[in-house]
């Protein structure tokens, strides 16, 4: 009668895998998960910057717009949607001329990559309203 060798002989090479595979999966999840937080945030932080700017822009290409009325709809925008918690150090900068209106809104979105922090910019041109006499 020959013995057989018990079955768990055989599993003991696979004690602790499952701690293995848990030590290298884990930050590869965490990586993924990391990077589809941070580019919801860059997502989101870059809608409200064009939505700021065609605001500003609408306000400044008014018949009896100017710059400021521009500039101050754009920051108002952005302080309505979040300020700082969305858009960080959001600066507006407007000019007009003759025909056209231009809005420019830059920012930082946030990350949650400690120290990296990136830059929104995003524009927004109108034509500039005039009435004409038929």
């Amino acid at each position: 009668m020959s013995r057989r060798r018990p079955e768990t002989s055989s599993r003991r090479g696979d004690r602790g895998s499952a701690t293995i595979e848990l030590v290298i999966l884990l930050p590869a999840l965490f990586a993924v998960m990391f990077i589809g937080v941070q580019a919801a945030l860059y997502h989101h932080a870059r809608e409200v910057a064009i939505a700021a700017a065609q605001e500003g822009a609408r306000a400044a290409a008014g018949e009896h717009g100017s710059e400021a009325a521009g500039t101050t709809a754009a920051t108002s925008f952005v302080a309505d949607a979040g300020g700082d918690d969305v858009l960080a150090n959001a600066t507006v900068s407007t000019s007009r001329s003759a025909g056209t209106a231009v809005v420019i809104v830059t920012g930082r979105s946030l990350s949650v990559v400690p120290g990296w922090n990136p830059v929104v910019r995003q524009r927004a041109s109108m034509p500039v309203e005039r009435v004409t006499s038929p």
